[in-house]
C-alpha cells in the first residue's frame, strides 16, 4: 500500500493503481471521455488531466500510476483551463446539437461542458465536410459529425466484442473511425451487437430503434434477465412508462460484465406485438372462438380427469418450456405429479442437453456446468468442440476470444470452420459424429506419451484401468481414418492440452445431439479428468446451454425422472418428502414418458392427452411431419403460449400466456446462476402468467395452492424443498444471481464444482467408450451428411426473433449452407434455390455457398418453417436420453431445373 494526497484528502491505496483508479474509489470525481476501467487506454481525449506536485506539466490520470507520498490536485486553475481548452475544440469541431441528439442528457461532451461553464464553443472552425451519416445497418446509426475520436467504440469492438470491424482511419484532421476497409456499417463484417453503441460517450453512435422514443431524463432503468441464449446476460431495461425504450447491458455485472449481442439488445420488442394472444381459444368444429378464462379452465380439467379416469395418469402427458421462468416450471411438474399423479413431465432439455445432465451426473455426479463464464478470459488453454459460439453464444464467444488474446492457447473441433475458429491455434475438422473415437485419439497420446496427470486420475477417479484399456485400442492412426483429422494433428492437440493447464473444454449441441450424444458428454469429461483439469479455478467442462433457462428447467423437475433440485422420483424418502410437503398422496414412483414417447404414445393412443406449455414441438421436434401426424392423432391438446404458432393450431384449447418482463421470476443460466427475471408491464388483453394457469387447475383437481407470485413460490417452496437452492432468496439474488448448490443462506453460492477433486458422487467414473457412427449415413441415394442448428440473427421466429423489428432484416430467410466444391460440381450459384430431400421429406431452399463447410455436408437452421430442417432430419435418439440426432442425417441435393 502507498499513501497518496488527493485534493488535500490524505489516502490510502495499492501500489499499481492509477490516480484516476484511486480518485474514483475514493469518491473524487475526475471526468473522462475516453476511459474504459479494465481495458487498455488509448489516452487520447486528455480531459481527465490533473496536476502533480513537482511534475512540470499536468498529466493524464487515467494513464499515471500513483507513487507513494504523491500529492494531487484535480480541479487547480490550471486543470480547469486545460479542460475548458479541450471542451472548446471538441465542441468546436463537430456538429453537436443537442437539441436533436439522441444522447442528450446523458452525453458525456455535454456534461462536461456543462460543469465547465461552457455555454457556447470559443472557436469557430470550418465545417467536417468528409464528416458523414451512416444509416445502412440495421441496428445502428453512425453520425461521424459527432464524433469526438475517443475510440471507445474501437475498444469495445476489438478489445470487448473482439469482433474487429472498427478502427481508426486516415491521418490528421481526416482521422475518423471506420469500418473495415472504409465500407458501410451495413455492408460491414458488423454483427450488429452495439457493444459500440453502449461504449460511445456522445451521440456518434445511436440505436436505431430508440430514436424519438424518449430522452434519457424521461427514463427509468430496470435490470432484468435476457430471455435467449443460456448465458443470462444482465440487461438494464430503460423505460418510459411501460415500453422499453432502449436495452444496455448492466456493466460489471455477472455473467456479461456489460456485453449483450445483437439479440439481448434488440430483440426485446417481440412483447408489444399487436399478434400476441390476448384471450383463451376453444376449438369449435376446427375453429377457435374466444372464451373465459373459467370456461376454458373447466374444459381443460375435465378432460384431463375424463382422460386419467378411464386410462390412468400415464395417458396425460406434459412438455414444459425452457424460456420461461423457473417458477412456471415447477408449478407444472408439480400440476402433473400432484394433481395428475402422472411422471409425465419433460421439456426442451430432451432435444438438446438431456445427454449433459446423464453424461454429467454419470462422471462427476452433478449435471452442471463445473465452472464459469468469465474464467474462460483467464485460463491457459480453451478446447471448444461442437460449439458454433460466435452465432448461438456470442456473448461467451468474447470470453474466449479475451483469453485467446489474453495468452491462452485455442483448439477448436468442429465439421464447419466457424467464425471462433478464425482466431484459433489448431482448427481441427472432424467428420461429423466422430467425437468419441477423437476424444480416445487425444487420451491415447496422454497415455502413451505418459502426459496425463497420475495423481489425479489415482486419488479422484475410479475405472481407471477400463478406461485405458478402451482408449488403447485408439491410436492416431485409427483415429485419423475415423475422423479425419490427420495423425499429427490429433498428436499435436493432445500435446497441446498437456503442456497448457489448466485448462477450460466447452461444448454445445455438435456434441449432445447424436445418438452417442451421452457418450460424447462422458467423453469430454474422460479427458478433463485425464488431464487433471477437474476441480479448479479455469478449467472444468462447460457446456453452454442453448435456450435462457433450460438448465432452470431441468434444475425445477421438468424431466421424468427427477424433482426439482435433481431429487429422484424413484427414491421413497423423496416421494414421502413432497407427499407431505404438497398435502398429497400417492405420487408416481416411477420415472415417466420422454417427449419422444410422448408425441409418438398420440398415435399409438398410448397417450390421449397433451399438454404444451410454450413449446413450438411442430418446427422444433425431427421429422416434421411425423409429429403432425401424432398431433392429429391426439383425443386432446393444451397449448400455454404467447403467440399462435404451427403447433397451437392443432390444440382443443389455447391459453394466453404472460411473457418475458410481464411476471416476476427467476432464470438459472448454463452456470447455475440463478437471476432475477422483473416484470416491467402487465401481459397484454386477458394473458395470465403461466404459474397462475397451473394453479387454477390445480384447484380444480382439489388443491389449493397458497403461493401466489414468483417471490412466493421460489422462496416458500422451491428453495426450501431442496438443498441445492435451500441458501437462495429473492432478497439475496436483487444484484449479480447466485450459483448453486447453495446450501444455507449464509453461502455465497458456488463457483466451481467438485473443488479439489472432490467429487459430488465421490470419485471421477471414467467411462470406458466406444465409438459408434451416426444412424444415418451418407449413401448413393443420398449422399450428403444434413446437421443442424442456430444462426446468430435468430432464436425462435414465431415468438421471439421473428417478431421483433429488424431481426428479420439481418435474416430474412433460411439458407442450405453446400461446399465450394459440391457447389462447382453440381453446378450451383451461391443464392441460387435449390432442392434438399431426406428420406422423410422434401425442402427449397436458397443455397449459400461457403467455403466454411466441407465437402460433403449441407448445414441448416430451424428458423423459418416453410424450408425447417426438421422436415428433413431422423427421429433416430441418444441411447440414454432420447435425444435426437439432429445433427447428423443423410441427404440430397438438387438443382432446379
Amino acid at each position: 500500500m502507498i499513501t497518496v494526497t488527493i485534493n488535500n484528502k490524505v489516502l490510502k491505496a495499492k501500489e499499481e493503481q492509477t490516480i484516476l483508479q484511486i480518485a474514483t474509489d475514493n469518491g473524487i470525481y475526475i471526468p473522462t471521455l475516453c476511459h474504459m476501467d479494465g481495458i487498455h487506454d488509448t489516452y487520447s481525449c486528455r480531459i481527465c488531466v490533473v496536476e502533480v506536485e513537482g511534475a512540470r506539466t499536468l498529466i493524464p490520470s487515467c494513464a499515471s500510476k500513483a507513487t507513494d507520498g504523491m500529492v494531487i490536485n484535480t480541479a487547480s486553475d490550471s486543470v480547469l483551463s486545460a479542460r475548458r481548452n479541450i471542451i472548446n475544440l471538441l465542441l468546436s469541431n463537430g456538429e453537436h446539437n443537442c437539441l436533436a441528439c439522441e444522447k442528450s442528457g446523458e452525453c458525456s461532451l455535454q456534461k462536461i461542458a456543462y460543469e465547465l461553464g461552457i455555454e457556447t464553443p470559443a472557436f469557430i472552425m470550418e465545417s467536417m465536410d468528409k464528416a458523414t451519416v451512416d444509416d445502412s445497418s440495421v441496428m445502428i446509426v453512425r453520425d461521424n459529425r459527432r464524433c469526438i475520436l475517443c475510440r471507445r467504440c474501437v475498444t469495445a469492438c476489438n478489445d470487448i466484442a473482439c469482433n474487429d470491424v472498427l478502427s481508426v482511419g486516415f491521418r490528421g484532421s481526416e482521422t475518423t473511425i471506420i469500418c473495415d476497409n472504409n465500407i458501410a456499417m451495413g455492408e460491414s463484417t458488423c454483427v450488429q451487437c452495439g457493444q459500440c453503441v453502449q461504449a460511445c460517450p456522445v451521440g456518434a453512435l445511436t440505436n436505431r430503434k430508440s430514436i424519438g422514443k424518449a430522452r434519457s431524463w424521461e427514463t427509468t432503468h430496470v435490470r432484468t434477465t435476457c430471455a435467449y441464449c443460456g448465458v443470462g446476460c444482465q440487461l438494464d431495461l430503460h423505460m418510459k412508462g411501460d415500453e422499453i425504450v432502449k436495452v444496455t447491458g448492466v456493466e460489471d455485472a455477472l455473467p456479461n460484465k456489460g456485453r449483450l449481442c445483437v439479440k439481448g439488445r434488440y430483440g426485446y420488442d417481440f412483447i408489444y406485438s399487436g399478434e400476441r394472444l390476448t384471450s383463451p381459444l376453444i376449438k369449435e368444429n376446427g375453429i377457435f372462438r374466444k372464451a373465459s378464462w373459467d370456461e376454458a379452465l373447466d374444459l381443460v380439467a375435465s378432460k384431463f380427469k375424463a382422460i386419467i379416469e378411464k386410462d390412468g395418469p400415464d395417458a396425460v402427458g406434459g412438455i414444459s418450456c425452457a424460456r420461461s421462468i423457473n417458477e412456471d416450471s415447477y408449478q407444472m411438474q408439480k400440476l402433473f405429479r400432484a394433481a395428475f399423479k402422472s411422471a409425465n413431465i419433460d421439456h426442451c432439455a430432451r432435444v438438446c442437453h438431456a445427454p449433459t445432465v446423464a453424461g454429467l451426473i454419470t462422471s462427476f455426479g452433478t449435471g452442471g456446468m463445473t465452472n464459469s463464464i468469465g474464467e474462460m478470459a483467464n485460463t491457459n488453454m480453451l478446447f471448444v468442440i461442437g460449439s458454433n459460439m460466435t452465432e448461438a453464444h456470442p456473448v461467451a464467444a468474447t470470453f474466449v476470444k479475451n483469453g485467446k488474446r489474453n495468452g491462452a492457447k485455442l483448439i477448436v473441433v468442429d465439421p464447419r470452420r466457424h467464425r471462433l475458429a478464425d482466431y484459433a491455434d489448431e482448427f481441427a475438422q472432424i467428420k461429423v459424429g466422430s467425437d468419441v473415437a477423437f476424444l480416445n485419439g487425444l487420451m491415447n497420446v496422454l497415455i502413451t506419451e505418459d502426459l496425463y496427470d497420475k495423481e489425479f486420475v489415482e486419488n479422484c477417479c475410479d475405472n481407471w484401468d477400463a478406461l485405458k484399456e478402451k482408449v488403447l485400442e485408439y491410436p492416431p492412426k485409427r483415429v485419423s481414418e475415423i475422423s479425419g483429422v490427420s495423425e499429427e494433428q490429433i498428436i499435436k492437440i493432445a500435446r497441446m492440452l498437456a503442456e497448457n493447464k489448466p485448462g477450460m473444454a466447452m461444448y454445445t449441441l455438435g456434441i449432445t445431439e447424436h445418438t452417442c450424444g451421452t457418450n460424447n458428454v462422458m467423453s469430454v469429461a474422460n479427458l478433463q479428468m485425464v488431464l487433471g483439469n477437474i476441480g479448479k479455478e479455469n478449467a472444468g467442462v462447460n457446456p453452454l446451454r442453448g435456450q435462457n433457462n433450460v438448465q432452470g428447467a431441468c434444475d425445477m423437475g421438468a424431466l421424468p425422472n427427477v424433482y426439482h433440485g435433481y431429487q429422484q422420483v424413484t427414491d421413497p424418502a423423496a416421494k414421502a418428502k413432497f407427499e407431505k410437503a404438497w398435502g398429497v398422496e400417492g405420487l408416481p414412483d416411477k420415472n415417466g414418458l420422454m417427449i419422444p414417447d410422448m408425441i409418438s404414445g398420440l398415435k399409438t393412443k398410448e397417450v390421449k392427452g397433451l399438454y404444451i406449455f410454450g413449446e413450438n414441438i411442430v418446427g422444433t421436434e425431427p421429422d416434421i411431419s411425423h409429429v403432425i401426424e401424432c398431433l392429429e392423432a391426439a383425443e386432446f391438446i393444451v397449448c400455454n403460449d404467447i403467440f399462435e404458432t404451427e403447433t397451437t393450431q392443432y390444440a382443443d384449447v389455447v391459453l394466453p400466456a404472460a411473457a418475458w418482463s410481464e411476471d416476476e421470476g427467476t432464470f438459472t443460466n448454463c452456470e447455475r446462476r440463478v437471476s432475477l427475471v422483473r416484470k416491467v408491464k402487465d401481459a397484454p388483453g386477458l394473458a395470465m402468467p403461466n404459474w397462475w394457469i397451473f394453479k387454477q387447475i390445480a384447484k380444480r383437481f382439489g388443491q389449493n395452492w397458497e403461493a401466489n407470485s414468483g417471490q412466493e413460490i421460489w422462496d416458500n417452496e422451491i428453495a426450501p424443498l431442496a438443498p441445492f437452492f435451500e441458501g437462495i432468496t429473492f432478497k439475496k439474488i436483487q444484484g449479480d444471481g447466485i450459483q448453486w448448490p447453495c446450501n444455507c443462506i449464509e453461502s455465497p453460492g458456488t463457483q466451481i464444482l467438485h473443488l479439489d477433486g472432490n467429487f459430488t458422487r465421490g470419485k471421477g467414473h471414467l467411462m470406458a467408450l466406444d465409438w459408434t457412427p451416426p444412424a444415418e449415413v451418407p449413401d448413393t441415394e443420398y449422399p450428403f451428411t444434413l446437421s443442424t442448428g442456430r444462426r446468430l440473427y435468430h432464436y425462435h421466429t414465431r415468438t421471439q426473433t421473428g417478431r421483433a423489428q429488424g431481426l428479420n432484416e439481418l435474416l430474412p430467410e433460411e439458407y442450405a449452407d453446400i461446399s465450394v466444391e459440391d457447389a462447382e460440381r453440381l453446378g450451383i450459384e451461391h443464392n441460387e434455390m435449390i432442392i434438399v430431400k431426406s428420406r422423410r421429406g422434401t425442402v427449397t431452399v436458397k443455397a449459400q455457398v461457403s467455403d466454411r463447410i466441407p465437402e460433403g455436408l449441407v448445414w441448416m437452421a430451424m428458423h423459418y418453417f416453410e424450408n425447417n430442417c426438421n422436415w428433413l432430419t431422423g427421429r433416430a435418439t441418444d441411447t440414454i436420453t432420447k435425444t435426437p440426432e439432429y445433427k447428423a442425417c443423410a441427404v440430397a441435393i438438387e438443382k432446379i431445373s
